[in-house]
C-alpha cells in the first residue's frame, strides 16, 4: 500500500464517520420510530379483525413489502412533487424508510400478539378491562419481549438500507464516501472504508441487542422470567 493511499484512507475516515453520526444514525432512528408506530397500529387493526380496516392494513403491507424500497424512495422524493407535495431529501427518506419498514414491523407485532395465549385476554375481560385496556395493560407488555429480537434485527437492516438515501441526495455516510472516491479515484479503498464504518455501527447495535435481551424480564405468577430465544 503506497503512502498516498494510506494518507487518503486516514484523512477520509472521520470525514465519512461524521456524516454517519450526524445523518445516518438520526435517519435510522427517526425512520425506525415511525415504523414502530405504523407497525403497531397495523398489527392492532389486524388483530381486532375489523373487516374493512383489516383489508386496508393487509393491502398496505402487500404494497410496501412487494415493491422495492428504492422505488418507494423515488416515488416519494421525485414523484410526489408532481401532485404538489414537495419534501426535502432527509424527511422524504425518513418517510420512505418508515413506511417501508412499518409493513415488516406490522407482521412482527401481529405474530407476537397472536403468540400470547387467548386466556390472557379472557382473564383481562374477567377483571373488568375492555379491549383497548386489555391490549395496553395485558397483551402488549407480554408480546413485546417476543417481538423484540425481530424488531431489533429490522433496525440493524434499516441502518444498512439507509445507504439508499444517497440516491435522493441525502449527504450521509455513503454519499460522503462516494464524493471522496470521485475526487481521489480510489473507489475500492473508500467503499471498503464506508463498509467498515457500517460494520462498526451494526456491531454496536448487535451488542446493544444482546444486552437488552438479557434485561428483558417480566413478572408472571409472582416470579421473574427471562425471555428465551432459540
Amino acid at each position: 500500500m503506497d503512502d498516498r493511499l494510506v494518507e487518503i484512507i486516514t484523512s477520509s475516515f472521520f470525514k465519512i464517520l461524521i456524516p454517519g453520526i450526524k445523518i445516518t444514525i438520526p435517519l435510522t432512528l427517526l425512520s425506525f420510530a415511525l415504523s414502530l408506530a405504523i407497525g403497531l397500529l397495523l398489527a392492532l387493526v389486524q388483530v381486532a379483525n375489523i373487516k374493512v380496516l383489516r383489508q386496508i392494513a393487509r393491502f398496505y403491507i402487500w404494497v410496501f413489502r412487494g415493491t422495492p424500497l428504492i422505488v418507494q424512495l423515488f416515488i416519494i422524493f421525485f414523484g410526489l412533487p408532481n401532485v404538489g407535495i414537495i419534501l426535502d431529501a432527509f424527511p422524504a427518506a425518513v418517510l420512505a424508510f418508515g413506511l417501508n419498514l412499518g409493513a415488516y414491523n406490522a407482521e412482527v407485532f401481529r405474530s407476537a400478539i397472536l403468540a400470547i395465549p387467548k386466556g390472557q385476554l379472557e382473564a383481562a375481560y374477567m377483571i373488568g378491562l375492555d379491549y383497548p385496556q386489555a391490549m395496553v395493560r395485558v397483551i402488549l407488555p407480554q408480546s413485546f419481549p417476543v417481538a423484540f429480537p425481530n424488531l431489533f434485527n429490522n433496525l440493524i437492516s434499516l441502518l444498512k438500507d439507509t445507504a439508499l438515501a444517497s440516491s435522493i441526495t441525502v449527504i450521509d455516510l455513503f454519499t460522503t464516501a462516494q464524493q471522496i472516491a470521485a475526487r481521489t479515484y480510489e473507489p475500492f479503498a473508500l467503499y471498503l472504508e464506508a463498509a467498515f464504518i457500517y460494520l462498526i455501527f451494526s456491531t454496536l447495535l448487535t451488542w446493544l441487542q444482546r444486552y437488552l435481551e438479557k434485561k428483558l424480564v417480566w413478572k408472571s405468577d409472582g416470579k421473574d422470567k427471562v425471555t428465551k430465544y432459540a
